[in-house]
């Protein structure tokens, strides 16, 4: 019955999917990489929460909270603030000047050059973390949630091979021959069910351990029990101390939401600057209940399980014990599209950072929108295989979503750095920016070096992010002051959507930040 419901409900989204972008002209590249300009607010909200909530979340977040408990729900509530940031601040430039990738604006405002390595910094990153991690953390839930080795009479390791390739051949599918507003449609759909299903782990789970069969006694029990792991702010030992919500947290929140090529690219694709910012807001406002599905079940399953687990088991572990078996079908189904979401978005995004950013700029600057789609493809196509080689072995790393952030401090900082010095600054010149780029990337490896590599360096890797940001603002700052540019920049309207902004827009972002700074006073 589960198989049943699962290739049912992922027929169906699929089908869905291509009935409403049959029309859509995928071959010039606003059609295929920002779905024609034409996504609507709820679109853009689902598309945003599916491309966040994926099993890199769910299975890595639930399992640092099944060892930290609720104060890594800092990933999850800050997110809301950065976003809000996002559509008051970022939204409106970007949209202004009518780009399809960030390396765009930042060749505008500086050069061709720090276009290219932005460009680059991000299609490392995606390669070599974000698509091996979505590829692992999808294969440990569906391989665990479907019993995947016992059905199969396979090894864990097998296993975990079999759901990599799978999870990887459909996902490249819809992301490389269907464009974004494939991607976005099926995110939408998916989003409910995630929404759904995601919520129903945490309140089976409270049930399965409480006295009188009741959500509320299952979490007063909880929270009697296991008041230790009801504590917001965390000691300086813990995974995230509460002096990094004010340093390297709010940065990465701010690159995630605001520069990030594969979130930011549904804001991008917008029909308007109005509809872009209720997508950003309507998301945020989800967004804070995030830990409902992200945290709690973590908990629950420490509580459940003790303390003996590995961090990538817990998640899995926890749904195909308490959820009723004709549920799974369709909590897999939906899960399986939210996996396919993180993954083909992050390829979609290379694919149009390739095809736009390198191979229109580097390789044929005369080529038509529809080589530059063609020869985006093939790239996609590489990349989704090297992904999918370099996935199963991410078993042997301990936290999942630690290292996920570690190491995307690598090419996050010194682009969120660059972004901001060129919107904020006007006389600051390329040179600075290639600088900085080349400096931040450095310094930061070199940390992740020396402290996770050699163990010589003890400082949290978000305050390290943070130092490393002033540094190279400072950098960045005295060249300008040294070299300036000859000319103001001048952010020139392209005309392409309207940019008149949505007039709630601040006073919602200010109630939203309200609400998530209370969630740190209740759980204080």
């Amino acid at each position: 019955m589960g198989i049943i419901s699962f290739v049912g409900f992922t027929l169906l989204v699929a089908i869905i999917a291509y009935y409403a972008t049959r029309n859509t002209n995928e071959n010039t590249s606003d059609g295929y990489f920002l779905g024609g300009r034409s996504l609507t607010a709820t679109v853009i909200a689902g598309s945003l929460l599916l491309t966040n909530l994926s099993t890199e979340q769910i299975v890595g977040l639930n399992g640092d909270a099944y060892r930290d408990g609720i104060l890594v729900m800092a990933w999850e509530t800050l997110a809301a603030i950065a976003m809000v940031i996002t559509a008051v601040f970022l939204l409106p430039r970007y949209l202004k000047g009518g780009i399809s990738t960030i390396p765009t604006f930042l060749e505008r405002r500086f050069d061709s050059t720090t276009k290219a390595l932005t460009s680059g910094l991000f299609l490392t990153g995606y390669a070599v973390v974000l698509l091996p991690m979505v590829l692992f953390t999808g294969s440990k839930a569906i391989s665990g949630m479907f019993n995947i080795p016992e059905m199969l009479g396979v090894s864990d390791w097998a296993s975990v091979w079999i759901c990599v390739w799978a999870i990887g051949i459909i996902g490249s599918i819809y992301a490389i021959f269907g464009g974004l507003k494939a991607v976005a449609v099926s995110d939408t759909i998916n989003a409910i069910g995630l929404l759904i299903g995601g919520l129903l782990i945490p309140v089976f789970g409270l049930i399965s351990i409480s006295e009188d069969g009741s959500v509320f006694g299952g979490l007063a029990k909880l929270t009697t029990e296991n008041p230790e792991k009801f504590n917001a702010i965390g000691g300086p030992d813990s995974s995230i101390p509460f002096a990094t919500i004010f340093t390297g947290m709010m940065l990465v929140q701010l690159f995630y939401w605001g520069s990030n090529q594969q979130i930011i690219q549904r804001a991008l694709g917008a029909k308007n600057l109005a509809e872009g910012q209720k997508g950003l807001t309507i998301a945020a406002f989800i967004k804070i209940l995030g830990p409902i599905i992200v945290v709690l079940p973590g908990i629950i399953a420490f509580h459940k399980y003790g303390a003996n687990m590995h961090t990538s088991d817990v998640y899995p572990t926890l749904v195909a014990d308490v959820l009723p078996e004709v549920w799974i079908g369709f909590f897999a189904a939906v899960l399986f599209g939210a996996i396919l979401s993180s993954f083909n978005s992050a390829l979609n995004s290379c694919v149009t950072l390739y095809g736009v950013d390198i191979y229109k700029q580097f390789i044929d600057k005369n080529a038509s929108d529809e080589t530059v789609v063609k020869k985006g493809k093939r790239f996609g196509v590489f990349l989704a295989f090297f992904a999918m080689i370099i996935a199963p072995f991410l078993v042997y790393a301990d936290s999942i979503f630690g290292y996920l952030q570690t190491v995307n401090g690598a090419y996050s900082v010194p682009i969120l750095t660059v972004i901001i010095i060129g919107f904020v600054t006007k006389r600051v010149p390329a040179i600075a920016a290639k600088v900085g780029v080349i400096f931040a990337f450095s310094i930061y490896v070199i940390y992740i070096i020396l402290a996770n590599g050699l163990g010589v360096i003890d400082l949290h890797m978000l305050h390290m992010q943070a130092l490393t940001c002033v540094l190279t603002v400072v950098i960045m700052l005295v060249i300008g002051k040294l070299k300036p540019r000859e000319t103001d920049y001048e952010l020139a309207y392209t005309e392409q959507v309207d940019v008149t902004p949505w007039k709630p827009v601040k006073i919602v972002g200010v109630f939203i930040c309200l609400i998530v700074v209370s969630t740190y006073i209740i759980f204080r």
